[in-house]
């Protein structure tokens, strides 16, 4: 019952002698316009998937291609000296910067203890460092072998 009031009134609304040519003709412009909105949306959505799909496809196929490890102890020593004096503060010349067999030997005197575990650190997160031998020392104190 209610269905065939809604239909009826529908019928009536565009069917009016007067106005209903102009109301058909607006109904169906915004049909056709909701129709190629949605479209569009939907063109959008998919190619977004897509290219998510393929980044994650990208992701899992190059997943242990990072950066390459050096290829010997002296291209590792100078990977780790350019990442250390990178900062400007760090002195140049008073930290010696040695590789062997992978592992980062740091040598030298420093200033404040937090300096000497900064160091280590950002040794440490060098690719291809196995570990880090630190021989960093206070100035005025005694080195450690």
């Amino acid at each position: 019952m209610v269905a065939g009031a809604i239909l009826g009134g529908a019928f009536v609304y565009f069917m009016d002698p007067d106005k209903g040519t102009r109301r058909r003709h607006i109904a169906m412009d915004r049909a056709g316009a909701l129709t190629r909105r949605s479209a569009t949306r939907l063109g959008r959505s998919g190619r977004k998937l897509g290219s998510d799909v393929y980044g994650w496809r990208q992701k899992i196929a190059h997943r242990g291609a990072g950066q390459p490890t050096p290829p010997n102890d002296e291209a590792l020593a100078r990977k780790v000296e350019s990442e250390l004096f990178r900062d400007p503060g760090v002195p140049k010349g008073r930290i010696n910067v040695n590789a062997e067999h992978g592992v980062v030997v740091l040598r030298g005197e420093l200033d404040r203890p937090e300096e000497i575990k900064d160091l280590a650190e950002r040794a440490r997160s060098v690719p291809g460092v196995a570990d880090v031998r630190n021989l960093l020392h206070l100035v005025n104190s005694p080195h450690r072998n």
